[in-house]
């Protein structure tokens, strides 16, 4: 389908909260979406982010951390902050058709404790989901 809407989605490490939203949105809503994801800064995938997508059979194994500045010059239709540190630091998408926000914890500061961490990494991915299912149809 060639008229798919884009999506970026930004957190500070592009590591764990804007990976989940890519995947999610690359996998369920692939008919009518493409989604991205990048970073205030790079990182690498959270080991846990690709935990909880394989525990839901998602493969994110292809994507990777990636800056904001590569999409600055992007046509994107919807640029979602999804960290309140990213919105704070997000620059104007001039080519952007529109730009919303998402605030999230940062699941990462849980990594210390395998249970509580796949625990509030499943939360995360849970409030994405239901905020996809709510959102994308009526964007």
């Amino acid at each position: 389908m060639e008229n798919k809407k884009s999506i970026l989605f930004l957190c500070t490490h592009n590591s764990a909260r804007s990976q989940i939203a890519e995947g999610l949105v690359n996998h369920f809503f692939q008919d009518t979406w493409v989604a991205f994801s990048a970073g205030t800064e790079i990182s690498k995938i959270n080991p846990y982010t690709l935990k909880i997508m394989n525990e839901y059979n998602i493969d994110i194994s292809n994507q990777y951390s990636k800056h904001l500045n590569d999409f600055l010059s992007k046509d994107i239709d919807y640029v979602v902050t999804v960290c309140d540190d990213a919105n704070d630091k997000c620059p104007n998408f001039p080519n952007a058709k529109n730009r919303m926000h998402l605030s999230l914890p940062d699941p990462s500061i849980y990594n210390d404790d395998e249970e509580l961490a796949m625990i509030k990494f499943k939360e995360i991915y849970e409030k994405i989901l239901n905020w996809l299912n709510f959102k994308l149809p009526t964007m």
